[in-house]
């Protein structure tokens, strides 16, 4: 080889090493416990079992997508390992799970465990240990509090933001409401009481009846509905998870009380309750909503229902289009992977819940028009608005304006 064609590939050799060590420089991967160059450890807590096993199928319908998004190549580059626990509902057991995740596993994080009182078990522990808690799956207000509790964070609107949207739409439509109001004795049913009292004012007292509480234990919810229809109370603040609320629907039917019946979003499921409870018992519900219902006709050409579906077709057949926890499920699995995708090559927990605390104007396209999803350092409630709806024939139908029912941390 000529001296001057041996000095080129010398020197050529030279700057392809340089720019090999400065590009790794300039992009250096940070990674904490739970994320390698190959893989992204996902934990999760779900009830598959006990009274709120309805929601499962929200765990079932994540495992789905993140195995559509593995199949697809991962997120740059990285697969997800989702490890998704039951806990049967009981704090007791969610403690132990969350542990076994943390400090056996070892994931990244925890995404999307169920329930207040679930949640409200772990809530000291993932903040003393810095490890993200993050778009829990319950409403409840105090998942907005980035000040004492940086490393958790809620997805969903606020059970108060909710009950203050159906405060508001009682004072205009039936002023003189006597309201009977049965709640879970739980910080999830508490909190929308608290909404509801908040909503209605100095006219609380005077509208609000009779409230009663039930234990997620209890077998049947029939003697506190029939406790409630002898106070005379003409509208129902229904304050229930799925299981209840078809019980509600039904012996409500049975006795022949007519009030005005109010149904909390978290129950609002026509597959997993409404069906079951019997279309006929249910017309005239009302609930609020943010997401999409795959039953409304108004969607049938919409791009963001059109991929939902085929994604259950193709990835999740076993999923029931008609149970909104599926459709949940893929919306907040979808959030998940805008806030990964933003990370880059940085997965440390604090990167993680930087990149959670700056979406702006974030679509899921599951989420209803007008609806969407926005984080701050200061703010930690992703979604605050909500359209209120009205249960006829074998759907719900949406009326009003999207309203935003804002609740500070």
């Amino acid at each position: 080889m000529p001296v001057t064609t041996r000095r080129l590939a010398i020197a050529s050799a030279a700057f392809v090493v340089f720019a090999a060590s400065g590009g790794s420089a300039l992009a250096q991967k940070k990674y904490d416990t739970g994320a390698t160059d190959t893989e992204i450890k996902i934990g999760n807590i779900m009830p598959y079992s006990g009274p709120a096993s309805a929601y499962g199928v929200i765990g079932k319908t994540e495992a789905a997508y993140f195995k559509k998004i593995n199949d697809a190549g991962g997120i740059n580059g990285r697969k997800i390992n989702f490890i998704s626990y039951d806990d049967g509902y009981s704090p007791p057991k969610t403690v132990e799970q969350a542990r076994k995740l943390v400090e056996s596993d070892e994931v990244l994080f925890i995404f999307n465990s169920l329930g207040t009182p679930p949640n409200s078990a772990i809530h000291k522990y993932m903040n003393a240990k810095k490890v993200p808690q993050l778009f829990v799956a319950t409403g409840a207000t105090k998942w907005n509090d980035p000040k004492d509790f940086p490393w958790t964070m809620g997805w969903q609107p606020n059970y108060q933001s909710e009950s203050r949207i159906y405060a508001k739409y009682l004072l205009k439509e039936k002023p003189d409401a006597k309201i009977a109001v049965l709640y879970q004795n739980d910080d999830y049913g508490k909190d929308y009481l608290k909404g509801l009292k908040e909503g209605l004012s100095a006219k609380a007292a005077s509208m609000i009846t009779a409230e009663e509480s039930y234990e997620t234990t209890e077998p049947s919810i029939d003697n506190h509905i029939v406790k409630l229809k002898s106070t005379g109370a003409d509208v129902f603040v229904d304050i229930t998870t799925p299981k209840f609320a078809a019980q509600a629907i039904k012996k409500i039917a049975e006795v022949e009380w007519k009030p005005l019946h109010i149904l909390n979003n978290v129950a609002a499921s026509v597959g997993s309750v409404i069906k079951p409870a019997g279309y006929e018992n249910s017309q005239g519900i009302i609930s609020a909503a943010y997401l999409k219902d795959v039953t409304d006709p108004q969607w049938d050409n919409d791009p963001g229902m059109k991929e939902f579906l085929d994604f259950l077709a193709k990835d999740f057949p076993e999923g029931n289009k008609l149970d909104n926890s599926v459709i949940v499920g893929y919306g907040v699995a979808q959030t998940m992977v805008q806030v990964l995708k933003q990370c880059g090559d940085d997965l440390t927990r604090a990167n993680v819940m930087k990149q959670a605390a700056n979406l702006k104007d974030f679509r899921t396209e599951v989420l209803l028009p007008g609806v969407t999803i926005n984080t701050s350092p200061t703010d930690f409630a992703p979604i605050s608005q909500l359209q209120l709806q009205r249960f006829k024939g074998e759907r719900w139908e949406l009326f009003g304006d999207v309203i935003s029912g804002d609740v500070g941390g």
